[in-house]
């Protein structure tokens, strides 16, 4: 059907004697049901711990992001499988965003326009094809936005999280790697919500063995003694209702819920380069989709990042958070070789009714600061490491002068949040600026130099040939499919001796 609804049911035993269920079929309803409960539970942990760190809302979040994944699949007509969860490409923006006086709606306000740059983006992709896009953003500067994205994120975790309880924040960083990398399949794919539930158990051991502690909680200026985990509100909190509206007390203090955006151009500057992180996850995506099953999704690309675009945009718009694909699922259809979208809408409908729940949204915000400090420690170097990883992957050469020295200078910007007065009252900084510089001193560089350092640059590394799944809250940094193999990787042995 042109929407992708009408799947043909196929047998367990395909599956059990190693057969592949395509996008368009589905097991019965029953095991559907199971894997797309599977789907949520791989990519439940990063989804609602990126809107805790940007200050959204929990519950709302996980609910557009079963909208999000609906109104993806919908739009991509059951091609590419995805679930669509909260974006961490935005968290330095946002944090950039909130210590210049911003509040939730000129955050999501941000986001907004981000989502609907993205969709233009994915229009022009399937009308005029990726080749002008590989053009404006090689692998070298793609994967150096990707990086400074990551890594300018670095004095969120020192400065905030982590002075919350430093010891529970080092037992769960060392739980999150060790599950990561001592398991296999399932269980390494969720090691970032084991390590939720392993640093709030803990925190609540602690509170109830050697007492309170005293720290700075994050957005104070002086230590108190608190609890580590204060669950205080989950109880009286109601099990069913729709999130609620944001309100900002006497004391200008916010309780974010829905809202409405407000737009602010300076706002809107600091998140823009995260369009270019979307970018290169969503087509990492779809490549690895393609090469799972065998089809070829390139008339599906524009698509993909299009419907991410406006799964972002409709998301913010009421307040959630940004979407984007996680390559938890990559791994759960990679390990179950059921690429069924079916699926998928499943885990979205889970997904809608846990935001319809109060009681949820209210523990998933009691998450101790200290347990998020652990947690994100791990997944922001992640997301910078992901940029050395797109360079590695497209072998950039930086023995060229071009891909070297634009780059480094906009890489040492980027995460030293460097800033370029431009008026008494706006400045470009940190991820913005690296971005821009980044980009942009590239094709001077290239408009600059010799015709043999061009070709060069154009013959190693000069197209995006891989990007390979992103690992954006992804939960053990490694591509799951070089652990667990798929179908159509002809070179499956030898990528994974690399890793």
């Amino acid at each position: 059907m042109a929407l992708g609804l009408g799947w043909k049911q196929v047998s367990p035993e395909r599956v059990a004697s190693g057969g592949v269920v395509a996008p368009h079929e589905r097991l019965p309803w029953g095991k559907t049901v199971g894997l797309g409960a599977q789907h949520v539970v791989a990519m439940f942990g990063a989804t609602f711990v990126f809107p805790l760190i940007m200050g959204l809302n929990p519950q709302l979040a996980i609910m557009m992001s079963g909208i999000a994944t609906v109104m993806f699949l919908l739009i991509v007509q059951g091609k590419v499988p995805s679930y669509l969860g909260t974006s961490a490409a935005f968290v330095g923006g946002v944090a950039a965003i909130r210590a210049q006086g911003g509040d939730s709606s000129t955050v999501t306000g941000a986001i907004f326009i981000a989502g609907l740059i993205l969709a233009a983006v994915g229009v022009a992709i399937h009308f005029l094809g990726a080749g002008l896009l590989h053009k404006v953003l090689p692998p070298v500067v793609t994967g150096a936005v990707v990086m400074l994205i990551g890594f300018n994120l670095a004095p969120v975790v020192a400065n905030i999280y982590w002075p919350q309880d430093q010891w529970v924040a080092f037992a769960t960083m060392l739980f999150t790697i060790v599950v990561a990398v001592a398991f296999r399949g399932f269980i390494s794919r969720i090691s970032v919500f084991l390590a939720l539930v392993f640093g709030t158990a803990l925190s609540w051991v602690l509170d109830n063995t050697v007492g309170p502690i005293t720290s700075v909680l994050g957005g104070a200026s002086e230590a108190t003694e608190h609890v580590r985990w204060d669950y205080s509100g989950v109880g009286g909190a109601d099990w069913f209702g729709l999130p609620q509206k944001t309100t900002v007390a006497a004391d200008g203090m916010e309780t974010v819920g829905w809202h409405l955006p407000t737009f602010s151009a300076a706002a809107i500057l600091l998140v823009i380069p995260a369009v270019i992180a979307l970018i290169a996850e969503n087509a990492g995506h779809v490549k690895a989709v393609a090469e799972m099953t065998g089809e070829d999704l390139n008339p599906y690309m524009g698509k993909a990042i299009g419907a991410d675009g406006v799964g972002t945009a409709v998301a913010s718009f009421v307040g959630g958070s940004p979407t984007t694909t996680y390559a938890e699922n990559i791994g759960v259809m990679a390990a179950t070789k059921v690429y069924s979208t079916a699926a998928y809408y499943v885990a979205a409908a889970v997904a809608i009714l846990f935001g319809l729940s109060p009681k949820f949204g209210a523990l998933v915000a009691s998450i101790p600061g200290g347990v998020l400090g652990g947690i994100t420690v791990v997944l922001y170097g992640m997301i910078g490491l992901l940029g050395a990883k797109i360079w590695k992957e497209n072998g950039v050469d930086f023995a060229n002068p071009i891909n070297l020295v634009p780059v480094a200078a906009g890489v040492i910007i980027g995460t030293g949040d460097v800033a370029m007065n431009l008026g008494e009252n706006f400045a470009l900084s940190g991820i913005a600026f690296g971005t821009i510089v980044a980009i942009a001193a590239y094709h001077l560089a290239r408009a600059l130099a010799p015709r043999e350092l061009r070709e060069d640059a154009d013959r190693v590394g000069g197209t995006l040939t891989h990007v390979g799944p992103t690992v954006y809250g992804d939960s053990d940094g490694i591509d799951d499919l070089y652990q667990e193999g798929y179908p159509g990787h002809a070179g499956q042995e030898r990528r994974r001796d690399e890793l």
